[in-house]
């Protein structure tokens, strides 16, 4: 089975198109974790598993960041490693957001360690594709090969995306043209659920992107992220799904992560706070989005 395929049909099962995204800063960790763990990368490791625990049964994938963890230093990687085992033995469609690739040789070196080695368990990794199709051509075999998703970001949710990801290009903005290019990737590597292992991640804030992007691709499966970003919202995310609701999947982070802040507590009820932050975000979704 194509992880595409899993993280479908994890969908359906839930009736949750939702990813939360591990990816945070550690400065969310409530207090009294931090006070009572030997460091702060221990008290990082307690908070997320504890999350990952108490969402298991509500939220179909989660996401974690490479270099969150390697700004850690050694220890930071080695919870990374222990997180994405312990998230996929949860029963988690498990995404992994790759080193930033500057190169061709780093493309290369990063597709093969983390698509065909055992040391970072991850069903999908997420890569910054802006040095051109160099970026995606080494990861395209292998997650044929290896079963995993791979999730271009063509349009980012952040503010200034804008200053450069919707420049026009001759008749088409730049991020178009981008999502041009991991499409060409994707033709021969469709799932049972009729989309490509090969997807593009775009921005919840865009609604126009996401509608051009959703008309043009039909098989083209669509990571929207940032749904707590300024301007993102559910209803912009519906527009990345098919008829049936499937061919998307949204993404948010602190809103769950970091409920616990939103709702001023001391963090010692961190953990009812993001479970009840997910299923906000389910409802939220869900009336827009009916998944069959």
């Amino acid at each position: 089975m194509m992880s595409i395929d899993f993280l479908h049909e994890r969908i359906r099962k839930l009736k949750n198109p939702s990813v939360i995204d591990f990816g945070i800063k550690p400065d969310v960790v409530p207090p009294h974790i931090l006070e009572q763990a030997p460091n702060a990368t221990q008290a990082y490791g307690t908070f997320c598993r504890e999350l990952l625990e108490s969402l298991k049964a509500l939220v179909p994938a989660v996401r974690f960041s490479f270099g969150t963890f390697a700004l850690m230093g050694g220890e930071g990687m080695e919870l990374l490693e222990r997180l994405l085992h312990e998230a996929g033995e949860l029963g988690y469609y498990v995404l992994l957001d790759t080193p930033e690739i500057l190169s061709p040789w780093e493309a290369d070196r990063t597709a093969e360690t983390i698509l065909s080695g055992e040391r970072f368990h991850c069903d999908g990794v997420v890569i910054f594709p802006y040095i051109g199709s160099d970026s995606v051509k080494p990861f395209a075999p292998l997650c044929k090969e290896n079963g995993k998703d791979l999730f271009a970001i063509v349009r980012s949710p952040n503010r200034s995306a804008s200053e450069i990801q919707d420049l026009l290009t001759g008749s088409r903005l730049v991020h178009s043209a981008a999502a041009a290019i991991v499409d060409r990737f994707g033709d021969n590597a469709i799932g049972k659920c009729g989309y490509s292992c090969i997807g593009a991640a775009v921005s919840a804030a865009a609604p126009d992107s996401i509608k051009t992007l959703r008309s043009q691709y039909k098989r083209m499966f669509l990571l929207v992220d940032g749904l707590d970003y300024p301007g993102g919202n559910a209803k912009n995310c519906s527009y990345a799904f098919d008829r049936l609701g499937y061919g998307a999947v949204a993404c948010a982070g602190p809103s769950v992560t970091a409920a616990w802040k939103e709702a001023g507590t001391d963090g010692r009820d961190y953990v009812q706070q993001a479970m009840q932050a997910a299923e906000r975000m389910k409802r939220n979704l869900t009336r827009y989005i009916d998944i069959l």
